[in-house]
């Protein structure tokens, strides 16, 4: 990373950027890269993103033949004019790892529950979603990821959440 100065190193303060993303870009062999919906967790110290899918499809069929994947998500904070041009205040977070599509049903579940969870839903009755039998949940671990940010100082970085306003 050539900016060391915005280089994050701590795993759960990636973790915790992450948790305030709204949604992570999976690229694939292909080129191919699409946006999901997603959960996360922490499992044996490594990061692990929950996302769902249709049963069939491009995004389907790429990761059964190369389940390597890389990850992106980023926020926008807002752009501001400095004394040399103008910034974007940001966090990001890349990673690296590999895809599984879940056939454990407790495993689909804690997935499914990661989703909701981070979306707001958190005691949401998964007995109600009638497309389970239509979807996929896949898991991917990831084995490497790095974050970055450029907050400004009215944004500290240790602050669990950081408004957009």
């Amino acid at each position: 990373m050539r900016r060391k100065d915005r280089e994050i190193s701590d795993r759960q303060e990636i973790f915790n950027i992450l948790l305030r993303c709204d949604t992570v870009r999976i690229g694939m062999t292909g080129p191919y890269i699409v946006p999901v919906s997603f959960g996360a967790d922490i499992a044996d110290g490594k990061i692990v993103i929950y996302f769902h899918c249709a049963r069939e499809g491009q995004k389907i069929d790429m990761l059964k033949e190369d389940n390597h994947v890389c990850i992106e998500a980023d926020r926008f904070i807002r752009t501001e004019p400095t004394d040399h041009g103008i910034t974007t205040r940001y966090e990001s977070v890349i990673g690296r790892g590999t895809c599984e599509l879940l056939q454990n049903e407790n495993e689909i579940i804690c997935g499914l529950k990661a989703i909701t969870e981070h979306y707001g839903y958190p005691d949401y009755d998964l007995s109600h979603c009638r497309a389970l039998e239509h979807v996929f949940v896949a898991k991917i671990v990831l084995d490497e990821i790095t974050g970055k940010r450029n907050l400004p100082v009215d944004l500290p970085a240790n602050r669990e959440e950081i408004n957009t306003t």
